[in-house]
This record gives C-alpha cells, sequence and structure tokens, in this order.
C-alpha cells in the first residue's frame, strides 16, 4: 500500500502509522491503526486508479486552502466522487 502513495504522502503516512502503533501500544487497543489503515488504503487506491488526477487534487486543495483559489465543490460532492471512484475498480 505504501508503495502506491504519491512521494509526498509517504511521509503524513508514516507519521500518522507511527503515532497509531505507538497508541497502540500504549493502549493495547488496535482501533486507531485500523482506521489509519482504511484511510490510507483509500488513498492509495485513489492512487493507483490515476495518480495524475490524484497528484492535481492535491494540487489544487493546497491553493483553495492558501487562499490562492476559492473551493468550487463542497465535501460532500466530493466524498460522493471518491466513493465513486473507488466503487469502480
Amino acid at each position: 500500500m505504501r508503495r502506491a502513495l504519491l512521494a509526498e504522502e509517504v511521509g503524513q503516512f508514516d507519521r500518522e502509522w507511527r503515532a497509531a502503533m505507538a497508541r497502540a501500544a500504549e493502549d493495547l487497543d488496535l482501533t486507531d491503526v485500523y482506521r489509519v489503515l482504511e484511510r490510507w488504503r483509500a488513498i492509495a487506491a485513489m492512487t493507483r486508479h490515476d495518480a495524475v488526477a490524484h497528484r492535481r487534487m492535491l494540487d489544487r486543495a493546497d491553493r483553495v486552502l492558501a487562499g490562492a483559489e476559492r473551493g468550487t465543490v463542497t465535501a460532500d460532492d466530493q466524498r460522493a466522487m471518491i466513493a465513486r471512484r473507488l466503487g469502480q475498480q
């Protein structure tokens, strides 16, 4: 799964994975580990499906968050689109 991520996402995955593993070791509970895996598996699936589109989405999100561009799609619309794309694999 990790190999399917964009290079700029690997560090974020590693940080989330390490944090979840540390919490699991402390709490003796793997719930967070499974959540991290589920989230990043979905991201890896999107990337495998169309890495160029995924990179464009990340770049656009960065511009929107920086205030350089206004978002035109609601979060619900975006979630629906992602769900549709994941279902097409």
